[in-house]
Order: C-alpha cells, then structure tokens, then sequence
C-alpha cells in the first residue's frame, strides 16, 4: 500500500496538493450522527499517509468542522496541510439553508470567522460556496483577491459553477481550482466545464466521487438511512431511484471482486485516471475508510478495464438527480447555456 501520497499542481496557479484530499463534511453530521474523536483520528491518519488538502466549509455544522479541524490541526505545522474553506451559504437554528451571500463585505465577514475558528493567519483555498443569483461573479472574485492582497487568502477557488462563470471570474484573478461533483455516474462536467477549466488552466477538485456512498458497499446491506442523514431525502437514494442504482453498484462489485479491490476503490481509481488535473476529494470520516481510499492509488486500470466500468455503470442510467429540486436549482454548474442568467434575472424587477 502507498505510504506517501505523491503531490500534483492543483491548476496553472494553485499550489502542489496531495493526490487525494480530505473532505471534512461527513465529520459534521451531514451524513447521520458522527464523533468528533473518531473525526479528529481520520484527520491525522490522513496526515500521517501524505495528505496535505482538507477541504471544509464554515456552514458545516454552523461552524463546528472548523472548530474541529482547529482541533485536530493544533500541533500540526501550518505548511504540512492545505485549507479549502468554501463561505457564503446561509443556516438558520433549525438547520434550514437561506440561500447565499457573496457581497464584498460578506467575504470579509466570512473570512474574519473562519480564520478564527480555525486559528490560521490565512486560508490556502477560499472560495463561494455557490454562484450567488444576486450579485456578479465578478465582484466577489474582486473581494476575494483583495484579501489575497492582504495576505489573508493564498488562492481563489470557485465551487459548482458552470464554463461561462469560469471564464468570467479568471478574468478578474487566476482561478486555482473548481470544486464540483464528478463521479463514475455523475459526469455532466464532462461536455463543456471540464473542457473550459482545462483551457484556463484551472484544476478540478471532484467531490461526490463515491456518490455520497453510493459507489461503496456500504448501502447494498439495505440498512436504512438514519433520518438526520441528508442522503434520506436525496433522490437517488429513494425508492426505486436506489433499487436501480443499487444494480449498477452490484455490476460494479463484480469488476471490483475481480481485481480484489472494493466498489470504492474501483470509484477513486476511475476518477484518478481522468488525468492529473483532477483531484478528488474523499469524504472518509473513519481512518480505515481513509486507508482504503488511499489503496486505490495502487490500481492500474487499463483502457478495456476502464471500458467495461463504464459500461457497467453507464451514467445515463442512474436514477434521481443528484441533489433534490430547491438545491439542483441553485447550481450554475447545471444551468444550460441557453437558459436566463441567473444574476440579471435576479436584479431585474
């Protein structure tokens, strides 16, 4: 098994990231009940393997992921590790999203707090959550980089937006990186946005790899979702969408067997051969979850291999859209081309 992970250039002008990173949202309650000593231990095993990107948000539990990470980052060395925070979400008491807000003043607001729950004099990748319908892309890239100015930030990322968005916001400051879903079975990036971030330069970090468990063992059990598990009301987890998926996933165990590996290994192993530009972002919130992520970098996958994955778990065969209705709708990264713009229909009467 790979003891260091190699390290790759995160776009023309991010900095050298870990092959895999670290996705901190599972750590936050996102996906049922979770503990934060268990939490702390995946961080450092992380760690202790070569991982240097961890990828959070200060809407993660209203702040607890950071305040955890600050936890188990207190007697690491700043340069041993990467923060990606991504801001602008907005929670209320009852765990409810209010929308976004990606004003100047509110990336200062967002800023200000982050660097204080985490205890770090800067973030190494900041970046909006989503596209905010009410303000230009334009002008919160603006106030990202002044912060880059500053010191506080060292680069710029963007997160679920789409090639026009990508084209506009490089044009202000050098876009480090897209954080967006890319998948075996989610690979809508692939017609226009991965095309457009390859042309500007800028890197992908995939979230989403193993479809939030989906493309793991973990769900062919049929042990059903804990209620506060946000998977309970996502649409390919539902029903018949699940039945269906849960096919896929089985035809996948079976090429999986074969190379005695796991789905989830087979899952990372796909999205590594991508190319190099692509790094994915792995939600383990147990340390042996994390070692098995990391097992993958071993597997060679040959095109015929890679053939008969994809065949085996066609994209345009999964059932349920990724996210449900109200949150797909927030997402420029989904948006047609042809369809309003989002921000001069939002300032328009």
């Amino acid at each position: 098994m790979t003891n260091s992970l190699t390290t790759v250039a995160l776009g023309a002008t991010g900095p050298a990231v870990s092959r895999i990173g670290l996705g901190a949202m599972g750590m936050s309650g996102m996906y049922g009940d979770s503990d934060d000593a268990v939490s702390i231990a995946t961080v450092h095993a992380a760690l202790d393997s070569g991982a240097t990107l961890i990828d959070t948000g200060d809407f993660y539990g209203m702040g607890h992921n950071e305040w955890l990470l600050r936890r188990a980052l207190a007697q690491r060395e700043r340069e041993d590790y990467q923060l990606s925070v991504k801001f602008g979400a907005l929670r209320g008491p009852d765990d409810s999203f209010g929308g976004v807000d990606t004003r100047p003043e509110a990336v200062r607001n967002f800023l200000a707090y982050s660097l204080q729950r985490l205890g770090v004099d800067h973030i190494d990748i900041y970046r909006p959550a989503r596209l905010d319908p009410a303000v230009p892309i334009e002008e919160t890239v603006g106030a990202i980089a002044e912060m880059v100015k500053a010191g506080y930030v060292r680069h710029i990322g963007l997160s679920e937006v789409g090639a026009e968005t990508l084209r506009r916001a490089a044009a202000v400051h050098p876009i480090a990186d897209l954080q967006i879903e890319y998948s075996l079975i989610s690979r809508g990036i692939e017609a226009e946005i991965l095309p457009a971030a390859r042309e500007l330069g800028i890197g992908i970090t995939a979230y989403g790899v193993l479809s939030r468990g989906l493309l793991s063992d973990s769900l062919r059990t049929g042990q059903p979702l804990a209620a506060n598990d946000f998977r309970a009301h996502s649409p390919r987890f539902q029903g018949e969408n699940l039945t269906a998926n849960l096919r896929l996933v089985d035809a996948l165990a079976e090429i999986a067997a074969r190379h005695g590996v796991s789905v989830a290994q087979l899952a990372i192993a796909w999205a590594l051969s991508r190319g190099a530009d692509i790094v994915p972002i792995i939600g383990a919130r147990r340390p042996e979850r994390w070692t098995e992520a990391v097992g993958a970098l071993d597997i060679r996958l040959t095109e015929a291999e890679l053939a008969a994955i994809e065949a085996a778990a066609p994209a345009d065969r999964v059932a349920g859209e990724r996210y449900a209705t109200a949150q797909m709708a927030m997402l420029d990264s989904e948006r047609s081309p042809a369809s309003p713009d989002l921000q001069r229909t939002a300032r328009e009467p």
